[in-house]
């Protein structure tokens, strides 16, 4: 067991962790994580009708728990922010329904990941599409810069989850929407289970728990909070398999609580106030 990691610590074993995965999709080593056979948190988040149009390699990397882009209602036109874009999935995906009268940036602090991502962007001909180097705690765009902000199972991984969702507030325009796919508990997650570096990397040590969630967003100054369940996973599958995000996370006691995907809305007052 070791001791809650350090902000630079987790930083660190998360950027490894996912520059290890985009490096194995650029030389043709991994398959797709949004398929069946990813475990029970990366598996089958994509349809097909998605997935077909986009570069293979877009797909592989996915390492979400949910489909943010299906579940935002993006319009025509929309500015929109993909925190922690990965090799680009949703960015692209976001592109397609904003289309060329909007703009989609990605957020990402992993060199290979941001090279892939790139790449597929070019495949993929999204003129309307950018990725951007940065850390989700510190937004490199001005105040009421997009739209709508989406993020896929990535700030779970964030040591300060309160300066990522103030972030989130100052660049959204009044009126703007935070639609997220992300980890949640409901309960309390044995202790064990919290000091773990490899379950923190693995999205599910550093998940907040639910009420936790709604507070840091009131805090922040969001309003019209919803959070959605959308898969259930037993303490036993995660226990044994975290699926593609790629860690073990020890033994879990299904009593003291549960680990959940959710998709996590809440809007920016039009006349918020500074």
């Amino acid at each position: 067991m070791q001791a809650n990691p350090s902000a630079e610590a987790l930083r660190d074993a998360v950027r490894a962790k996912y520059a290890e995965r985009a490096l194995s999709v650029i030389e043709g080593g991994a398959g797709a994580c949004c398929g069946p056979d990813c475990g029970p948190v990366s598996q089958n988040l994509y349809t097909g009708e998605e997935t077909k149009l986009l570069p293979a390699e877009a797909v592989a990397a996915s390492l979400g728990c949910g489909n943010p882009t299906a579940l935002a209602s993006l319009a025509p036109g929309e500015v929109v922010l993909d925190l922690g874009s990965g090799g680009g999935i949703d960015v692209l995906l976001s592109a397609q329904r904003v289309g060329p009268s909007g703009f989609v940036y990605g957020l990402d602090m992993t060199d290979p990941m941001l090279t892939l991502a790139e790449g597929n962007r070019a495949k993929q001909g999204a003129t309307n599409a950018a990725f951007l180097k940065g850390h989700i705690e510190e937004i490199p765009l001005a105040d009421d810069a997009v739209d709508v902000i989406i993020s896929n199972c990535v700030i779970n991984l964030s040591a300060d989850k309160a300066q990522v969702i103030r972030e989130a507030f100052r660049v959204l325009k009044p009126g703007g929407r935070f639609a997220v796919s992300d980890i949640v508990v409901q309960g309390a997650l044995p202790p064990e289970l919290r000091h773990d570096m490899e379950a923190w990397v693995g999205c599910v040590a550093g998940a907040l728990e639910e009420a936790e969630y709604r507070r840091l967003l009131t805090d922040a100054g969001f309003r019209d909070v919803e959070i959605e369940l959308t898969r259930v996973y037993g303490a036993g599958a995660l226990a044994e398999d975290m699926g593609c995000c790629g860690a073990s996370c020890g033994t879990t006691d299904a009593s003291s609580g549960r680990v959940v995907s959710a998709f996590v809305r809440a809007s920016k007052p039009v006349a918020a106030a500074r």
